[in-house]
């Protein structure tokens, strides 16, 4: 089995967050392998702009998540473990890279993306990601009154 180190950002603008349709027609999040002497940060930060254009800072981590399929090019088993990080984009502009496999994407209220998003376990992580970046957008709006 093939194991597999990723990042990937959970990444709002306002009362939205950013998706992508696969090449599977699966909405997903950014995300990519961790090469090199990258760190989960820096792989999280670049896949999010290489995969989607946007430029998007971390607040926080958000959590682990992870899977297995089975690779025909590899003829074997992939394990992908995931870390995720919530992350904040100024603008709402994007261009999703279609070289990459990805069909179409963009920023979406919460609510729908939910809906739209393939995976229980994404679900779900947008959901406490969500919660966690409210959080973090209260803190920063105690900071600037205080």
């Amino acid at each position: 089995m093939i194991v597999r180190n990723c990042a990937g950002g959970v990444v709002f603008h306002g009362d939205k967050v950013l998706i992508l349709k696969n090449d599977k027609d699966e909405w997903v999040l950014p995300k990519g392998k961790i090469r090199n002497d990258s760190l989960p940060t820096e792989t999280a930060v670049s896949r999010v702009k290489h995969e989607t254009g946007v430029d998007a800072n971390i607040v926080s981590t958000a959590g682990e998540t992870s899977y297995e399929f089975f690779s025909l090019s590899r003829k074997q088993e992939v394990y992908n473990r995931i870390i995720w990080y919530v992350m904040e984009s100024i603008k709402d502009n994007y261009k999703i890279n279609r070289e990459e496999g990805f069909k179409d994407g963009g920023f979406y209220p919460i609510d729908k993306a939910i809906n739209m998003i393939t995976y229980s376990q994404d679900k779900s992580l947008v959901s406490l990601s969500y919660k966690k970046y409210l959080e973090f957008k209260d803190y920063e709006m105690d900071e600037i009154y205080a």
